[in-house]
């Protein structure tokens, strides 16, 4: 079995960095650190069991996982790579 790539699309790199951002404008480092840490928890996962999170009901191509109650990871599988789509607001409007 070949290893998973993970990509992650400029969108996934810009809507991350705007959430650590966020998060330490409003509270503490160790917030974000969490935040961190639940990230690369979630894509350790996606390496072995890529379809562990269900099909977004917008975007049946792509597949979202609730990071927190306010965060999620939208993906997309392609053989064997994972790539990153985007990093969302639970809360807001979205195309996913």
């Amino acid at each position: 079995m070949k290893d998973v790539i993970i990509i992650w699309s400029p969108i996934a790199q810009e809507s991350y960095l705007k959430i650590l951002t966020n998060i330490l404008e409003r509270w503490t480092i160790k917030e974000a650190e969490d935040f961190e840490s639940k990230v690369e928890s979630l894509i350790k996962k996606l390496k072995t069991l890529k379809h562990i999170c269900p099909a977004s009901y917008k975007q049946t191509q792509l597949r979202r996982c609730v990071i927190t109650h306010q965060t999620s990871l939208v993906y997309r599988i392609r053989e064997n790579t994972i790539e990153i789509v985007a990093f969302i607001d639970n809360r807001s409007e979205h195309p996913y």
